[in-house]
């Protein structure tokens, strides 16, 4: 019994990781080096993430700058974030790539927080059926004689207080995000 609820445990800390991995991709309005980590280049055939192939650095609260290790990439990359979802257009000056994030307007900073609300919920599902997979595990262990009808209501209550602390850790996570876009 004590498997299932520190593996379901391991799970739901998964789901949380994604989540902020999730938000990393976010912009609010900063320059961010994770914006990029969707976006690969096709490099001699295979494609391959900008930070695999070059150096990205925040020169200023809103630019990024792009220095390829290999010249003759910086095209290539240049045309990858062009093509990409950022909705943003890098300058190439020969040497480096910068990235210049402009403000957010109000109507997109409401977007981004129903975006981020969206992946919350998302995190909440998974965290509760990963809470389902469990409970049935415990009743498969009483049907089985494994365990007694107090360890299952035991279980499931143990289960049931985890799943509620990472439901509220989700929360917390997509408010602190909410904040960060909304800040000016």
């Amino acid at each position: 019994m004590k498997t299932i609820i520190s593996k379901s445990e391991e799970k739901m800390n998964k789901s949380i990781a994604a989540l902020e991995h999730e938000y990393t991709s976010i912009r609010a309005g900063r320059a961010n080096p994770s914006v990029l980590d969707k976006i690969s280049v096709d490099y001699y055939g295979v494609p391959t993430k900008i930070n695999q192939m070059a150096a990205v650095s925040v020169s200023e609260a809103r630019m990024l700058v792009i220095q390829p290790w290999d010249m003759t990439t910086l095209k290539a990359i240049e045309k990858a974030i062009q093509t990409s979802d950022l909705g943003i257009n890098p300058t190439n000056d020969g040497k480096v790539i910068r990235i210049a994030f402009p403000p957010l307007t109000e109507e997109r900073r409401k977007e981004l927080v129903k975006d981020v609300h969206k992946i919350a919920e998302e995190s909440k599902v998974a965290i509760r059926s990963i809470r389902r997979d469990a409970n049935e595990k415990l009743k498969a262990m009483k049907k089985d004689s494994a365990i007694t009808e107090d360890d299952l209501k035991d279980g499931e209550k143990e289960i049931q207080n985890l799943t509620d602390k990472f439901c509220k850790k989700v929360d917390e996570i997509a408010k602190a995000k909410e904040n960060e876009i909304m800040e000016i």
